[in-house]
C-alpha cells in the first residue's frame, strides 16, 4: 500500500514537472513571437525611413549641387585668373554642376583621370578631371574653334610633361584653355609663352592640395 502511494506520489510529481516545462515553453514561444514582430515592425520603420531620405537625396536628378563651391575669377597681371572663394573636395559619385566650364576644383569623383601626360580625343568627366588637378595636374582643354595643328602641338607636348592631361571640352568659350586647381587661362597655342609659365607654374605647383598624389592607376578613358 504505502509502495503505491510513493509510486502515485512520484508519477504527479512527473506530471506537475511536465506542466511547468510546457508553460516555460510556452512563455518562451509567447516572448519569441513578440520580439520577432518588434524586429520586423522596426525593419519596416527603418526601411521607410531610408527610403524616403534616399528619394530625398536623389531629388529626382542626376547631378549633384557643389554647395562648398563659390566664388568668382579674379584676374591678375599676368592673365591667370584666380578663384577666389571657396572649393569643395568632398568625393561624390553623380556629376557634379561646376560654375565654370572647364571646372578648376570642387566636390569630384573619387577616382582621378591618369595625368602623367595624357591626351583624351573624346570628352571625359569633370568630376574625374578635377580630382586629377587635385593632384597637381595641369588639364589642357580646346573646343571646336581650336585650330587643328595647334591642338596637335599641344598634344605633343603634353605627352612629354608628367601631371598634365588634354582633352576636349566644346563647352568652353576659348579655344585652348589652361586649368590647374584654383586657377585658369587661355592661351594661342603650344608656341605661346604662357602656355610654358603655366607648367612651370602650376604643375605640382604651391596650389595643390595633394602634392605627390598619383596620377596614374586611374581612369584612362
Amino acid at each position: 500500500m504505502g509502495s503505491a502511494k510513493k509510486s502515485s506520489s512520484a508519477r504527479s510529481a512527473r506530471i506537475e514537472e511536465m506542466r511547468r516545462a510546457e508553460k516555460a515553453r510556452e512563455r518562451r514561444a509567447r516572448v519569441l513571437t513578440i520580439a520577432a514582430s518588434v524586429v520586423v515592425v522596426v525593419g519596416l520603420v527603418v526601411g521607410g525611413v531610408v527610403l524616403v531620405q534616399s528619394q530625398s537625396d536623389d531629388d529626382g536628378g542626376s547631378a549633384a549641387t557643389d554647395s562648398k563651391t563659390s566664388g568668382k575669377f579674379v584676374t591678375g597681371d599676368d592673365g591667370v585668373r584666380k578663384w577666389d572663394g571657396e572649393l569643395g573636395r568632398n568625393h561624390v559619385t553623380k556629376a557634379v554642376d561646376y560654375p565654370v566650364s572647364p571646372p578648376v576644383g570642387g566636390d569630384h569623383n573619387p577616382v582621378w583621370m591618369n595625368c602623367n601626360g595624357d591626351v583624351y580625343t573624346d570628352e571625359i568627366n569633370d568630376t574625374n578631371a578635377v580630382h586629377s588637378l587635385e593632384h597637381g595636374a595641369v588639364w589642357v582643354t580646346y573646343n571646336a574653334s581650336a585650330d587643328k595643328a595647334a591642338v596637335d602641338a599641344l598634344a605633343a607636348k603634353v605627352k612629354k610633361t608628367p601631371y598634365t592631361l588634354m582633352s576636349p571640352v566644346d563647352g568652353q568659350k576659348d579655344p585652348i584653355m589652361l586649368s590647374a586647381w584654383g586657377h585658369q587661362r587661355t592661351v594661342t597655342g603650344a608656341d605661346d609663352p604662357n602656355l610654358d609659365a603655366f607648367f612651370e607654374k602650376f604643375v605640382q605647383g604651391e596650389q595643390t592640395p595633394e602634392p605627390g598624389a598619383a596620377c596614374t592607376n586611374g581612369l584612362s578613358k
